[in-house]
């Protein structure tokens, strides 16, 4: 067995937890009625998209599930500036309201290339919502709707992030350098 990096906890579980919650009762009001579908970009978000639609079946909400695998980091720790479509949708979501759920919001430049992508298959309108944003994220109009908690701009993993494949099953979300 090999020893792990030093990771630096920066969220716990429980108060990671707590967070995602948090989350779904801000949201909660703007997904009331039926017609909205969660769409997580693959594959970081999975564990995230997971509690958090957990979070909202809690508060009776229910939205279609749904997934996106898009890729722009591949095995590096830096975005390459492009996105690539692995794998796209497989329901509809003409006329329905889409929740676009990502782990991290650094750039922007996926979370953007997800909405223009469901708007031009129909979307009525796309909300943005990332667990975390690193604090050059862009904020305001061009930044994520609802987000969980500001990141360090540090290399983050667990709780669905990587660094190579790895790490992406710790609890926790921590930092490497």
């Amino acid at each position: 067995m090999t020893d792990l990096p030093k990771i630096d906890v920066v969220m716990p579980e429980a108060e990671l937890m707590a967070r995602v919650e948090g989350l779904a009762t801000r949201l909660a009001p703007r997904l009331a009625t039926p017609d909205w579908t969660a769409v997580s970009i693959l594959i970081g978000a999975t564990p995230f998209t997971s509690d958090l639609m957990k979070a909202l079946a809690r508060r009776h909400i229910h939205p279609v599930l749904d997934v996106m695998w898009l890729e722009s980091y591949r095995d590096a720790r830096e975005s390459s500036g492009r996105v690539v479509v692995r794998a796209d949708i497989a329901r509809s979501v003409e006329g329905r309201g889409v929740l676009l759920i990502d782990d991290v919001f650094d750039t922007g430049r996926t979370l953007d290339f997800a909405r223009q992508h469901l708007l031009a298959k129909g979307a009525r309108e796309v909300i943005t919502v990332a667990l975390t944003q690193k604090p050059w994220a862009p904020r305001g109009e061009l930044g994520v709707d609802f987000c969980a908690f500001d990141a360090p701009g540090r290399f983050l993993v667990g709780y669905g992030m990587d660094d190579k494949g790895l790490y992406r099953g710790l609890p926790f979300i921590g930092a490497l350098d």
